[in-house]
Parts: C-alpha cells; sequence; structure tokens
C-alpha cells in the first residue's frame, strides 16, 4: 500500500478529524432520492461542515464545485423530495440550493442563475458562517480566505448585550457579502484580542477590518461601540471604511500565519520531547538490564579462576 503526503490543516479534536476523514471518501456529490434519504445524509454529515442541498438540481451543476471545495463542505442533490421537505428547507421553487450550517442553525436558499460565477460565489461565502466565532479551529477556516475580516472584539462573548450585538452583525454580513464578518471576546481568548491592542482596559466592543494576516485597520471616529443604537454604529463603521476614513495598524507579535504555524508548532514540539524522553527511557532500561550480566560473568570468571589456583595448589601441595 502507497500513500501520497499532503498538508492536514483540520481539526485535530478526535470527532472531529473523524468528520473530516470522512470527506475523503464521500462521494464529490451524493444522490438523494428521498427525504429520509436527505434525513440521513444531514445526519451523517455532522455539524463542523457547511452542507450544499440541490434540490431538482442536476449533479453536474455542482459537480466541479464540489470537486473544488471537496474538503470544506458536504455536496448533495435531492431527485425526490416532498412538500415537508421545502417547509424544513425553506424554499418555495425548484431549481434550488440550500447552504446548511448546522453547528450555527443558519441557512440560505440560493435559486439562480446557476452559471459558474453567480454559483460560485454563493457557495463560497456560504463555507463560513454568516458571522465567524473565532477560536483554534475556526481561524484556520479563515486561510485561504481572499476577503477582509470585519472584527469585532467583545468584552464576554456569553454576555446578553454580546448576543444583541452578534445579532446585528449578522443583519450587517448579509447586506455585506464581501465582507467576512466575525467576533471574538477577550474572556475566551484574550491571547488572539491583545493583537489588536484590546484588552481589559480598552473601550469595548471594538470594530477593525483585518486583512486575515498582519494588518489591519480602524475606521476613524469610530473604533469602538456604544452601548445604544450599535446598529447605527455598524453602518457608520462599514461607511467609513468604504471611503477610506481609516487608519493602518500593525498586528503585535507575529504575522497570523505564523500564529496559525505556531499551534501546530507547539504540539511537534511536545510530541519530539516526548519522543525523546523516551528513547533516554528505553536506553537507561537497557543498559540496567546489561549491568547485572556483566556482574555474573566477572564472578563467573573469578570462581573458575579461584578453582584452577586451589586445583594448581592441590597438585603442588602433593607433589612436595
Amino acid at each position: 500500500m502507497h500513500g501520497v503526503p499532503m498538508e492536514y490543516n483540520g481539526p485535530r479534536k478526535a470527532d472531529l478529524l473523524v468528520q473530516y476523514l470522512k470527506k475523503f471518501v464521500a462521494p464529490d456529490v451524493s444522490i438523494l432520492s428521498s427525504d429520509s434519504a436527505i434525513n440521513d445524509f444531514v445526519e451523517a454529515a455532522g455539524t463542523f461542515f457547511p452542507i450544499y442541498i440541490g434540490f431538482g438540481l442536476n449533479e453536474t451543476v455542482i459537480s466541479n464545485l464540489a470537486v473544488k471545495y471537496k474538503k470544506k463542505a458536504w455536496f448533495s442533490v435531492a431527485k425526490d423530495f416532498s412538500d415537508d421537505a421545502m417547509v424544513l428547507y425553506d424554499f418555495d421553487k425548484v431549481p434550488s440550493l440550500v447552504a446548511l450550517h448546522p453547528s450555527y442553525k443558519q441557512q440560505s436558499v440560493f435559486y439562480g442563475p446557476f452559471e459558474d460565477s453567480f454559483l460560485g460565489d454563493f457557495v463560497k461565502q456560504n463555507l463560513l458562517p454568516l458571522v465567524v466565532p473565532l477560536n483554534h479551529e475556526t481561524l484556520k477556516l479563515l486561510k485561504d480566505e481572499e476577503r477582509k475580516v470585519v472584527l469585532t472584539i467583545l468584552n464576554d462573548e456569553d454576555e446578553d448585550q454580546s448576543q444583541n450585538l452578534i445579532k446585528l452583525l449578522k443583519a450587517a454580513a448579509s447586506a455585506n457579502p464581501d465582507l467576512v464578518f466575525s467576533y471574538v471576546g477577550v474572556e475566551q481568548w484574550e491571547d488572539f484580542a491583545d493583537k489588536f491592542e484590546a484588552n481589559q482596559k480598552t473601550k469595548l466592543p471594538k470594530m477593525i477590518v483585518w486583512n486575515g494576516n498582519e494588518e489591519y485597520f480602524s475606521v476613524i471616529g469610530v473604533e469602538s461601540l456604544d452601548a445604544e443604537d450599535q446598529g447605527t454604529q455598524i453602518s457608520r463603521f462599514l461607511e467609513g471604511y468604504r471611503e477610506g476614513r481609516t487608519e493602518r495598524k500593525t498586528v503585535k507579535g507575529p504575522s497570523f500565519m505564523d500564529f496559525i504555524h505556531s499551534l501546530v508548532g507547539i504540539r511537534t514540539v511536545y510530541i519530539l520531547v516526548f519522543i525523546v524522553a523516551m528513547m533516554m527511557l528505553i536506553q537507561s532500561i537497557g543498559k540496567e538490564d546489561d549491568m547485572p550480566r556483566v556482574g555474573s560473568q566477572d564472578a563467573v570468571d573469578h570462581a573458575g579462576s579461584s578453582e584452577a589456583e586451589s586445583s594448581r595448589y592441590g597438585l603442588e601441595k602433593k607433589e612436595d
């Protein structure tokens, strides 16, 4: 059996790793022939990857995109389905392409035109949820993203005020598909927020536009959000960014790509240290096993020489 080495940027958790590996052996486009088949497909696909289901759509229409994004999403077409499926997936005509994000309970519907450029834009934009909560796993999803990232830094993601703000960000994301919207809490990931000069002493929430690497922009006059009328402030922020009323800054510490590689590098160092420690332990055990054998051999040699000397002494005494 021969393998082909390849770069792996997927999740490291066991359950997510299993889902990731299942993608490699799954068909590029799965053909579904009933409501139950659709439900089974969605359940088997899990919650980590987005799911695309083409209702009344020929598989050849999305086959190229399915091959292109095989590592990032599940693709299928439903040949037969009921009105209940139309209600469940919230579409009212065919053909249509539904994009699901099970873990975020989000879905979008595309009714065409099903040409490469329009269809490709829809698929690409829906590889990510409307608003991406940043953590070690989701940060890797931005690695190949070409769009700028509108990053909102919160104090705590779980606060009620933060949840209300996230709803406003989703509305802004729907109206601005050329940008990626995301958020991170200082309480949840302080080291990452600190790269953008945001901490417990900073006025939060703070909004910036990040290029995904080592540059980001703050909008002059809208560096942070007040508690009142945040929807209007978000609109002013986006307007200021598009009109160029920005201040260019550089992230603190390593760049984004260096940061991503460091996540893998630290694990690699731990593994190497563990391997070296195990090798040293095995060598020390081996030396301890060899030492008694040498001692036993010396004892045997010493006993043999003593017997020889005694025998020789006895002969000499007898001759005398």
